[in-house]
């Protein structure tokens, strides 16, 4: 592992005019998003890569452009416009999560990382991402991406995945950046402070070059600091997290059947019994699928067994 703090002074410089030059160009970035739209930037990225994400959040936003307006919304428009996103169950705990904003903090979301992380649907990593994002906290923010860079580089391994280590916790806040106005740090796109900086870039290092299978080594503004790549990329691409689910035939499949027939519907309709049983022939997974979705507040099953979004 690295402990030269020249060394270190180096990969943050490089990565901070790195990011001036090549960082995307995302609606929520650069102070042009309130924290709360970079908290449902964060929620909706969960998962999913931000290229999707892109035109959902900007019509998102357009709709319900703070927490009190989501949080009276219909949960039926909810889940509507959560589209194609993915694990459906978010678009409801954000709005929980508006909810509990608009009531308890009044509209305005919370900047400590205790108040983040208790609001529904929140866990570590968005409330680091919003401290350090939203309101320039210095605070280490550990995503699959920020992980595998700084385990290539420093420690020059494979991140494995799996739950984030003590050790690798220890070395992210280690290697932070100290917002101090003596930092040689530049503090690109838009003046933001050097731990922002730092947080910002690796993370979208590790998703335009340090790939988890193809890293771009060639364009790296970090290869010269990079143990792993010194190492000859031992391990590359290797996992201890289980293999990625196939998607055909899957409960996740039937699902999104049922839930994209029913937001196609003409605004009141509802969806039959024996449309519902045309979605998908093994009849043992539907009904329990659709016990899921019920279960998950997606949506309701009327006495006559048709189905709609919640009202």
């Amino acid at each position: 592992m690295m402990n030269d703090s020249e060394a270190d002074d180096g990969v943050a410089l490089a990565l901070a005019a790195w990011w001036e030059a090549n960082a995307r160009d995302l609606p929520w970035r650069f102070g042009r998003a309130t924290p709360w739209g970079i908290l449902v930037s964060e929620v909706m990225s969960q998962q999913t890569q931000m290229s999707r994400v892109v035109p959902y959040w900007t019509a998102w936003m357009a709709k319900w452009p703070d927490a009190r307006a989501l949080a009276g919304a219909p949960k039926a428009e909810v889940i509507t416009a959560w589209g194609r996103l993915g694990y459906p169950r978010r678009a409801l705990r954000l709005q929980e999560c508006a909810q509990v904003v608009t009531n308890r903090y009044d509209d305005e979301l919370p900047r400590t990382y205790d108040e983040l992380v208790a609001l529904p649907g929140v866990g570590d990593y968005t409330a680091s991402a919003v401290l350090s994002f939203a309101y320039g906290r210095r605070v280490a923010v550990l995503d699959t991406n920020i992980r595998r860079v700084l385990s290539r580089v420093f420690c020059g391994q494979e991140s494995l995945g799996g739950s984030a280590s003590p050790l690798e916790r220890e070395m992210a806040w280690r290697l932070l950046p100290e917002d101090l106005p003596s930092r040689r740090v530049s503090r690109a796109k838009g003046g933001v402070a050097p731990s922002v900086t730092w947080n910002q870039s690796i993370m979208e290092l590790g998703a335009l070059v340090c790939t988890a299978k193809s890293p771009l080594c060639g364009q790296c503004p970090l290869a010269e600091w990079c143990a792993f790549f010194r190492a000859g990329c031992p391990g590359l691409g290797q996992r201890r997290t289980r293999p990625r689910q196939r998607f055909q035939g899957t409960d996740r499949q039937v699902r999104g059947l049922v839930l994209g027939a029913l937001r196609e519907l003409p605004a009141g309709e509802t969806l039959s019994r024996e449309r519902v049983e045309g979605l998908w022939e093994d009849r043992a997974q539907l009904t329990s699928c659709v016990a899921s979705l019920d279960d998950d507040g997606l949506i309701e099953i009327l006495p006559n067994g048709s189905l709609r979004l919640p009202q």
